[in-house]
């Protein structure tokens, strides 16, 4: 039951002390199945392993660095103006080469693609990419999960031909129902009714359920809280709130900003009663709450007081084709030359294998003073 205390458990654990613990891991890095001879991660299942265990099996893909929005706590104006530089049309990845890319990922394990920026809708021709990725199929025979996280901004005139092209679902970024609050996050005083409306087409076209994404910062749409909840109880849409986090170096994070996941839990609790509701897999970002009236559900993500990084199976492409095992990484590595150079598949494959078996992020955990000047990429940058 809703105590406004504590956050909702993790994929195998329980809330404690101010992280996430799991059960059931020893500190050992992954096992093996003595029949097969094949690697068996944190989560019971084959797959490929990092050293900690953590199982490969989700890839953000950027395919554009380019923004419609100037978000504060992602793309600042003050910092990416007019003349900010962004990639040349020839740096940034193919649709080719990004579809040669996810099926060596889905043959390692990745279950999941989630299409990114930038703006992912900004990148000209779009559904003909998803076309391509829904067509992937995982070792077993299954689909893959293909989703798209977006502002919403050109959801109205996409949303169809996205779902006709094999999408299956769609995040969108929304940070408050006031136009005066939201215009001034996205920092072009883009209106709320036309991010509405592309959610409404969203849901038209059957990319459902939504999942809106609120980040919240103190002393600026802490007030949008309950009536966005109400909202999405309305409309049948899941409500993500994310802590207000420390990604790049370009937004002025301050730790006072953030408001603490136990405190979202309680305004939400105290309006409607929920209960912790179990994860949908290992690793699933959001603790999950599910209101006792039965009028669906919200989310929260809790990087800063609830890290959760010993349960993180995500890797990261970025728009240029560069791999990262951390949404707080300070570098990554360059997947982009090796297509260009004429690598084959089973040369790509073993790069992926061994970026990824020798991956130890756990940023969010050993988040401190020290890490604060760290050059970390700017999240528009590597895909979010």
């Amino acid at each position: 039951m809703c105590s406004g205390g504590t956050a909702g458990p993790s994929a195998s654990g329980v809330v404690a002390g101010g992280h996430r613990e799991w059960a059931g891991y020893d500190g050992s890095a992954a096992g093996y199945d003595s029949d097969v001879d094949t690697p068996v991660t944190f989560d019971g299942r084959p797959g490929l392993p990092d050293t900690l265990g953590r199982a490969l099996r989700d890839l953000r893909i950027s395919v554009t660095d380019r923004c419609n929005f100037r978000c504060t706590y992602c793309m600042p104006k003050e910092v990416f103006g007019r003349d900010f530089a962004f990639l040349p049309k020839d740096q940034v990845l193919t649709f080719e080469e990004i579809e040669r890319l996810a099926r060596i990922f889905v043959g390692l394990g990745v279950e999941k693609l989630r299409i990114t920026g930038g703006e992912p809708l900004v990148r000209r021709d779009l559904p003909d990419l998803i076309s391509s990725l829904a067509a992937i199929r995982r070792p077993d025979g299954g689909e893959v999960d293909l989703t798209l996280t977006t502002n919403g901004s050109a959801l109205r005139s996409l949303a169809r031909p996205l779902a006709d092209a094999g999408l299956k679902r769609v995040t969108v970024s929304l940070d408050s129902l006031d136009d005066a609050v939201f215009g001034a996050m996205n920092g072009i005083d883009f209106p709320v009714e036309r991010v509405l409306d592309g959610i409404a087409a969203a849901i038209e076209a059957g990319l459902a359920p939504v999942k809106i994404n609120m980040v919240v910062r103190r002393g600026v749409n802490e007030p949008s809280i309950i009536p966005m909840a109400a909202w999405a109880r309305e409309i049948g849409a899941t409500l993500r709130f994310i802590e207000y986090m420390d990604v790049g170096h370009s937004n002025g994070w301050q730790l006072d900003e953030v408001v603490p996941a136990t405190e979202l839990i309680g305004l939400l609790c105290g309006q409607w009663p929920a209960e912790t509701a179990h994860p949908g897999y290992r690793g699933e970002v959001a603790g999950r709450w599910r209101y006792l009236d039965g009028r669906g559900e919200f989310g929260v993500i809790s990087s800063v007081t609830q890290p959760f990084c010993r349960d993180c199976t995500r890797a990261r492409l970025s728009a240029e084709g560069t791999l990262y095992t951390c949404l707080f990484a300070v570098e990554g590595r360059d997947a982009r030359a090796l297509l260009r150079q004429g690598a084959t598949d089973a040369e790509v494959e073993a790069f992926v294998r061994e970026v990824w078996s020798v991956r130890a992020d756990r940023y969010s955990e050993q988040r401190s003073a020290a890490t604060s000047t760290l050059p970390k990429v700017e999240m528009f940058a590597m895909g979010g």
